[in-house]
């Protein structure tokens, strides 16, 4: 939630408009509300030549900007170094502000450059927390790489269910369990379709599929079962090294 935040009476206001490559700034001195803008290019001697533009201004600064991707960490992290006080613009308060300031629905960078100084200097703005000078860069990265495998092995799971067993085994899905269900995934990989199963004949799958099952009550059984399954199914009949087959595994295990 944007909560007003103060600001110093003798401040000189910077709003910037974060993008990939390049960065829309608008400084407001306090006095007649004067205002100087400059396009900032995504580079290391632009964003050092902003800061030194900034110091030599010799008055308090307060920088606010739209979180963007991860585009705007880098310029903030510059800038925080040189001791500016940075304020961080929610993303849904601008996009309401503009539509009122505006009338409008309709945005360029200019335009929110504007918006975002106008915020700065009602106070509508929430402080930045810069996660490297915070100490939880780290923290932060790791808890971003776990939701991108949970959500990785998440859609993984949900193509097998929704894409690979309708076509290819309909009826082995009573037997899935969960997504933890590692001896189920490692059946499929193993036997991809009905036919790799009963082509080994009963005996020779419960053979190859015992060590692959792992530890289950009444093992024989469901491994029977999983069997006499197979051999009713009603299964597309694909080869197993066909390039569906082929394809599906292959990308689902690049997936996960």
């Amino acid at each position: 939630m944007t909560k007003l935040s103060s600001t110093p009476a003798d401040a000189v206001l910077v709003a910037i408009d974060m993008s990939k490559h390049r960065q829309e700034v608008l400084i407001e001195r306090p006095e007649g509300g004067r205002r100087r803008r400059m396009t900032v290019m995504a580079t290391k001697a632009d964003y050092d030549r902003l800061a030194d533009d900034l110091v030599a201004i010799g008055r308090p600064i307060v920088v606010g900007f739209e979180a963007t991707g991860n585009y705007h960490r880098t310029l903030a992290h510059r800038l925080l170094a040189a001791g500016f006080e940075l304020r961080l613009i929610s993303s849904v308060a601008l996009a309401r502000t503009r539509e009122a300031l505006h009338n409008g629905w309709d945005k360029n960078d200019s335009k929110d450059a504007q918006v975002i100084l106008h915020m700065l200097r009602i106070g509508a703005t929430q402080r930045y927390v810069d996660p490297l000078a915070a100490g939880i860069n780290d923290l932060q990265e790791m808890s971003k790489t776990h939701e991108a495998i949970s959500k990785a092995k998440t859609q993984t799971w949900h193509r097998i269910l929704t894409h690979y067993l309708p076509l290819y085994f309909p009826e082995i899905e009573r037997f899935a369990g969960n997504s933890r269900s590692d001896w189920f995934l490692a059946l499929l990989e193993r036997f991809p379709t009905p036919a790799s199963m009963t082509a080994l004949g009963q005996e020779g799958f419960t053979r190859e599929a015992w060590a692959l099952v792992g530890r289950k009550v009444s093992k024989a059984r469901l491994i029977n079962d999983i069997y006499e399954t197979a051999s009713a199914s009603m299964a597309l009949p694909v080869d197993e090294d066909s390039v569906a087959i082929t394809m599906f595994s292959h990308g689902d295990r690049a997936g996960a």
